[in-house]
């Protein structure tokens, strides 16, 4: 890890291309991103994450999107479809117990599902808090719309992540439920006081501030920094996100290609890194775009260094868990709201 640079890339397709080759061993990013386009079946994945960690030399950590509900990258018929999250607060709305249960059940078999591979790195819990009226690219992937609730939710779901071997990114730091925009496709502008963003936003983030691994949003903030998102913003990372919620883990920008942010890939990399992130993280697998993210960040080093070695100390064996006895549990607790058309199967 000691030459590896601060960025994450993702990958064009379901093998390394000679370009790519060449790229992950002059670059050496530190770790790898995939996508749905990356991923076949079983075999295919795990010899791609095998083949891209024995060009970059050593165990760099895998990276997903494996939510449930719309963000999985891993679909039938080879891997399971998993239920949103709000599906779990439903439950929870009725019984605290099941609706805990469940999602405890439902990410631990996620990870089984995600160790299989090699993949040892899940972008996974989402700590958003929406609001009524907001943009719904958070929508059902939020556990609830209250922070006590989300707070309770990403615990379990955490804690169920490790367990089975995968480290956690809680996302969106500082939070991304208000925006009333999509910022894969615009600049998100949330006009909320600072005291209602404590009150609410904040919670579940500075709750779960001993996450290793963040993600920020590319959401700005007028009673923050109205100029600059937080993934851009000094004044963000340095007197919110590291100051007040009191996140000293490792912290990634949100995906660098984006349409939140403005200016070229090698622009977005830079100021990311100058405001505060640890490392950049860029997705679309576009190898002229990676080449411009990788010379405009640094080696990884310092504090920076410090956090990712932290947070890679925390990977470890998965403990022992019954995959078959843990869906039929999880079937018949999702059986009520599948009845009722509630939950995704």
């Amino acid at each position: 890890m000691s030459e590896t640079r601060a960025f994450i890339t993702g990958l064009s397709g379901t093998t390394l291309t000679a370009d790519e080759v060449s790229f992950l061993q002059t670059a050496a990013p530190w770790g790898l991103i995939l996508f749905q386009r990356n991923c076949v079946d079983p075999a295919q994945v795990r010899a791609l994450v095998a083949e891209a960690r024995s060009v970059l030399g050593w165990q760099a950590p895998v990276l997903i999107d494996q939510e449930g509900g719309r963000v999985q990258r891993l679909k039938p018929p080879y891997w399971s479809t998993y239920p949103a999250a709000r599906t779990f607060g439903d439950l929870f709305r009725t019984d605290q117990a099941t609706g805990l249960e469940a999602c405890r059940l439902a990410t631990r078999l996620i990870a089984a599902d995600l160790a299989a591979l090699g993949i040892d790195v899940d972008c996974l819990p989402l700590l958003d808090v929406p609001i009524a009226g907001a943009h719904d690219i958070i929508g059902d992937r939020a556990y609830a719309m209250d922070p006590g609730t989300i707070v309770a939710f990403g615990r379990v779901a955490s804690d169920a992540l490790m367990a089975g071997g995968v480290l956690p990114v809680m996302k969106h730091i500082p939070g991304h439920g208000r925006a009333r925009s999509d910022s894969h496709e615009a600049l998100p502008v949330v006009e909320a006081a600072r005291t209602e963003l404590e009150a609410s936003d904040f919670v579940p983030f500075a709750t779960l501030a001993d996450c290793p691994l963040a993600m920020t949003a590319h959401v700005v903030y007028t009673a923050l920094d109205p100029l600059r998102p937080a993934t851009t913003s000094k004044t963000v990372i340095g007197e919110v996100i590291r100051g007040q919620i009191g996140y000293d883990g490792c912290l990634m920008s949100d995906d660098l290609s984006m349409q939140a942010l403005s200016g070229g890939l090698g622009e977005r990399a830079a100021i990311s890194i100058a405001a505060g992130c640890d490392l950049a993280l860029h997705c679309n697998g576009r190898l002229d775009e990676m080449d411009q993210v990788a010379a405009n960040v640094p080696q990884l080093a310092g504090r920076a260094a410090e956090r990712a070695e932290r947070a890679l100390s925390m990977r470890r064996a998965p403990e022992p868990f019954d995959v078959r006895a843990a869906r039929r549990r999880l079937a018949d607790l999702l059986a009520p709201l599948s009845a009722a058309g509630g939950a995704a199967q």
